[in-house]
């Protein structure tokens, strides 16, 4: 989940002249696609620590994988650019959620000792992610259209979020 939200993050960027033409808007609309994507992370990012304490982690991540998902399916069929700017949004706010869950999430599925490990890993992740971003994104868009991106990351989405739901347990962990 956490990988394919930072995928996503930089994703996009590349697609935004393909954007402004297909969906006529100028540079400063289009860049809403990204300045809005960080603000929004900006916000919830910080408010997911009160968000953990109040809710399971479980349900913290189905929220922020369906989120992430309806945003990116709205994102993949937008035909305007209020839609592809509002499933934006919702993927950031899903987005924004599964950064800090997925720390509180290695914080307290791992014992002291394997905790530097697990946080290289995701170190790893964190880094891949962006780096791949922009190549595939481009490699996307020169050979299909921009909804691809979503369509892309639409099914990895959804298999996240059954994987999750079968897959984490159903108790409220505490952060230590």
């Amino acid at each position: 989940g956490a990988f394919i939200s930072f995928l996503n993050n930089t994703l996009l960027n590349i697609a935004l002249p393909s954007i402004m033409i297909d969906l006529k808007v100028d540079t400063a609309t289009v860049q809403w696609l990204s300045t809005g994507f960080m603000l929004v992370n900006g916000i919830l990012i910080p408010a997911t620590a009160f968000l953990i304490r109040k809710y399971s982690v479980r349900n913290l991540f189905l929220s922020a994988i369906i989120l992430f998902s309806l945003g990116t399916i709205l994102g993949g069929t937008a035909e305007v650019f209020p839609v592809l700017l509002t499933g934006r949004m919702l993927q950031a706010s899903g987005s924004a959620i599964l950064m800090p869950l997925l720390m509180n999430v290695m914080l307290t599925s791992f014992p002291i000792e394997k905790r530097g490990t697990a946080m290289g890993v995701f170190g790893l992740i964190l880094m891949a992610a962006p780096a791949i971003g922009p190549t595939l994104s481009g490699w996307i868009v020169q050979n299909y259209d921009w909804r691809m991106l979503f369509h892309f990351i639409s099914p990895i989405a959804g298999l996240t979020l059954v994987l999750g739901f079968f897959w984490k347990k159903k108790k409220k962990e505490k952060v230590n």
